[in-house]
């Protein structure tokens, strides 16, 4: 694993080697799809209200999440090809497969689209579902006395900059009015956060809500517990390549993709004893108390018709890093194609919507 940044290092340098990782071992091997009809267009131009016959996409569907929620939902009826559901969800390993050709489009949180742009490549937001409620909290390591944030003060914590998991510790910093320099942050992607605080090579780590009732299930007898939060991280997001999107017909299928991606997400917070058996038990080899646990924190669905509060709450991360040093200033207006904005939000019942 990665050691803990030499001081005065350069903070961009972080995730810049961390996200080096060659696109070759993150890209994935799924056969190019091509459109029967690949005209490139301008990104300002009005998105077509047809998907050509051939159409296809490379979608992301982490632990298969998209093809359950499809399957249980009776969702068959996609007006595309999908040429590979790609089980990728970590902002570093999306942006490496966006590089290497194979993939089309996403689901993250804020945080890597920010990362992209910084990292010189060009892709657009193309959808939001807003989250009111903590998707993470923090998880000591066994043996721990820390019991707030505040006793964050002179820890390693695990530290993933081009992550949703890495704007919630910054903002939970910030709010506990403690600064960059006050921590160590140890620079690793979420996938390695279990075995860092296993080892005891940090000392906390943000971990999802579904990650943490396995980990606390065997190491709280141990001495690891964890520290609940309020800190949100607001977005959840569909994003593509500026190459797809300017493939009219890519963007065509991106377009219609969207509203059974908001429908999923429904479908699934509007059937949790399904979920929590069909998901959780069957395929996270979980509890069905621990599943119902997480359920209960689930955010409801939220698709708003504006992305006006998306659009803030995006800027004040990408302030947020380039007060720590970890990205250039930048105005994440470019970040988002307006075109599609309402289109996930008229797919839905009006209660999903505000």
């Amino acid at each position: 694993m990665p050691s803990p940044p030499t001081p005065g290092i350069d903070r961009r340098l972080f995730l810049t080697s961390l996200l080096g990782v060659s696109a070759a071992a993150a890209g994935l091997s799924g056969c190019t799809g091509s459109s029967a009809a690949a005209s490139k267009t301008s990104l300002s131009e009005p998105l077509a209200k047809t998907v050509p016959a051939g159409t296809s996409l490379k979608i992301a569907s982490y632990q298969n999440v998209q093809q359950l929620q499809f399957k249980l939902a009776g969702f068959d009826d996609l007006p595309f090809k999908v040429s590979s559901w790609a089980n990728i969800g970590a902002g570093p390993d999306v942006i490496n497969a966006f590089r290497a050709g194979s993939l089309d489009v996403a689901n993250n949180a804020g945080i890597p689209p920010i990362q992209a742009q910084f990292q010189g490549y060009d892709a657009k937001i193309v959808a939001i579902n807003i989250t009111r409620r903590p998707n993470y909290l923090f998880a000591t390591k066994p043996g721990s006395d820390i019991r707030s944030i505040e006793e964050f003060r002179g820890k390693k914590l695990a530290f993933s900059q081009g992550q949703a998991q890495g704007v919630v510790l910054l903002r939970a910093l910030k709010k506990a009015g403690l600064a960059y320099d006050d921590v160590t942050l140890v620079p690793l992607t979420s996938n390695q956060f279990l075995t860092a605080l296993q080892s005891g090579q940090v000392d906390i780590a943000p971990l999802a809500n579904q990650q943490a009732p396995a980990y606390l299930q065997q190491y709280e007898s141990k001495g690891a517990h964890a520290i609940t939060t309020d800190v949100v991280d607001l977005l959840n997001l569909l994003w593509a390549p500026a190459s797809v999107l300017s493939d009219s017909a890519k963007a065509a299928a991106a377009a219609a993709y969207i509203p059974y991606w908001a429908k999923g997400q429904v479908w699934q917070y509007e059937h949790p004893d399904v979920w929590n058996e069909e998901f959780y038990v069957k395929t996270q080899n979980l509890s069905l108390a621990q599943a119902r646990s997480i359920t209960e924190l689930a955010n409801k669905p939220l698709f708003p018709p504006s992305w006006d509060e998306a659009l803030k709450w995006e800027q004040e991360t990408a302030d947020l890093l380039a007060e720590g040093g970890f990205v250039k200033k930048l105005k994440v207006d470019s970040l988002f194609d307006r075109r599609f904005e309402g289109i996930a939000a008229k797919s839905v019942p009006a209660e999903y919507r505000r």
